[in-house]
């Protein structure tokens, strides 16, 4: 919580730096107001949490939930009461939106692509490609829409992509000179081609990512694929994602969750 807090004291110092001269110049600090966070459209709410700690940085504000993160929320849903402080609320108001808007697209995204593989063992997984400074909130998101988090940084576990291979002058080579310094982390390799899956089942690593690969080449994977989990990625969207799925893939990665996402639209009526 101390790094979210972190995140919410920066973004309060951002929306006022010098204090709300329009809510501070209206109201007195005993003015007392109530409200009502209410959903417009239909989704998977997240954000409650947070929103929640964004209002315990101003004082004299109480908050009555009816849902609670991952709850699904349809219009006119009303998601919680507020009251307190007028000037309280009104300078929280548009930074908790903001969180909670955000939040639920993803949650709401990525509770659409689990639903479309339920009928599989395949699991929906996250990427780094997040929002700077924000991907704890985020991948926050994902798990409350049903998904599962990938690594959170680069420190987490060795993932050796083309880039590390080109490099390294090959799999056997790059995979040789991580163990040589690296204990104890699980190791995935990325493949383009069913050549260098053939090349990355030799080694003695976690998971394969198979990168851009054709529903044939995913369906050979598995088939070639006996002790070793199998990643899907590479523009995985609503439309390309259950037949994927099918193919008997342990996962799917996919980057839209968090940076090609539609905000849950939620309002704060008084």
């Amino acid at each position: 919580m101390e790094r979210i807090d972190r995140i919410i004291l920066a973004a309060i110092k951002e929306d006022m730096p010098k204090g709300d001269i329009t809510t501070d110049n209206i109201f007195s600090r005993k003015d007392q107001i109530e409200g009502k966070f209410i959903a417009k459209e239909k989704g998977v709410i997240s954000g409650i949490e947070i929103a929640e700690r964004v209002f315990s940085f101003f004082p004299n504000v109480s908050i009555v939930w009816n849902k609670k993160d991952g709850d699904i929320v349809n219009p006119t849903d009303i998601i919680g009461k507020i009251s307190g402080s007028a000037r309280s609320i009104l300078k929280g108001e548009r930074l908790a939106l903001n969180i909670m808007q955000r939040m639920s697209g993803i949650a709401t995204k990525t509770n659409n692509l689990v639903n479309l593989v339920s009928h599989t063992h395949c699991q929906i997984l996250d990427t780094r490609k997040t929002t700077p400074n924000f991907r704890i909130l985020e991948k926050m998101a994902v798990e409350h829409g049903g998904g599962r988090n990938h690594r959170f940084s680069l420190s987490d576990m060795v993932m050796i992509k083309d880039n590390h291979i080109k490099a390294a002058g090959g799999i056997s080579e790059a995979v040789a000179k991580v163990k040589k310094k690296v204990k104890n982390s699980r190791i995935e390799v990325e493949v383009e081609n069913l050549a260098m899956l053939q090349e990355a089942l030799k080694e003695d690593i976690d998971i394969i990512m198979l990168d851009n690969m054709s529903i044939d080449e995913m369906k050979k994977a598995v088939e070639l694929t006996k002790d070793k989990l199998l990643e899907a990625s590479g523009n995985i969207n609503e439309e390309t994602i259950k037949e994927i799925a099918e193919t008997g893939v342990d996962f799917v990665s996919v980057g839209a969750l968090t940076h090609s996402y539609k905000s849950l639209d939620i309002s704060l009526k008084f």
